[in-house]
């Protein structure tokens, strides 16, 4: 029953409203994999929108114990796994030191890898995945650091990959907006202006089934007015 009362805040959009929902029954029950990443999912969304730092850090660090707690019940969950890989992604917002941004974005790449070795189906593990492989090639800077700083153990990343990963994400989850802005600015990367544009199209029609689809839909508006 809480849990269908969560579910139903998070369709109105009241996210914060729907933590701390998730957060009781995780309380209740904290074995509940499938209620422990949600939390770190909408703690991390949550985090996302903050502009004080400090509040983005309160959610993040909020995130990522949920996301650990998940880990520890059973770190062979693809479901775990992903949650791990996405607060590890957000905690790089927080760092200034490119060592340390590195570190962080390969234990992205591990616990990606191995929720999609896990369970190749789970659409969010393999956005994950795509995104780190979009990020590691649109910035430039990434791959000499890792060269300098990590001896050349820096994990390989390519665009036909980050596209390959996020469009299998595409065909698991049809609503996930942040996957279409991420395959849409890979497209772009690749010189792919024709398929950038169809996946925006598609991107800015989605109904929100965030708070963040709305920031997210009006970025894809803006890079697609300037495409077409």
């Amino acid at each position: 029953m809480q849990i269908k009362e969560a579910v139903n805040l998070e369709r109105q959009l009241k996210d914060i409203d729907a933590l701390s929902k998730y957060k009781e029954i995780a309380a209740a029950d904290p074995k509940n994999i499938m209620v422990l990443v949600k939390c770190a999912e909408i703690s991390s969304n949550i985090g996302s929108r903050q502009t004080v730092i400090k509040d983005k850090q309160t959610n993040y660090l909020d995130a990522l114990n949920y996301a650990q707690q998940a880990f520890d019940v059973d770190s062979n969950s693809a479901d775990a796994n992903y949650a791990m890989a996405l607060v590890k992604g957000k905690m790089v917002e927080l760092e200034t030191e490119n060592k340390k941004i590195l570190e962080l974005q390969k234990e992205v790449k591990g616990y990606a890898d191995k929720a999609v070795m896990l369970n190749p189906g789970n659409s969010r593990a393999n956005y994950v995945e795509g995104r780190w492989h979009y990020e590691m090639v649109s910035l430039a800077w990434y791959k000499q650091a890792a060269t300098k700083f990590l001896h050349r153990s820096f994990p390989e990343a390519d665009i036909d990959s980050a596209i390959i990963y996020m469009e299998k994400c595409r065909s698991l989850e049809q609503y996930f907006a942040a996957n279409y802005l991420e395959l849409a600015k890979a497209y772009k990367f690749k010189n792919r202006p024709a398929q950038a544009i169809e996946v925006l199209n598609k991107l800015v029609k989605l109904p929100n089934r965030t708070p963040n689809d709305i920031a997210i839909k009006a970025e894809g508006q803006q890079i697609l007015s300037v495409m077409q």
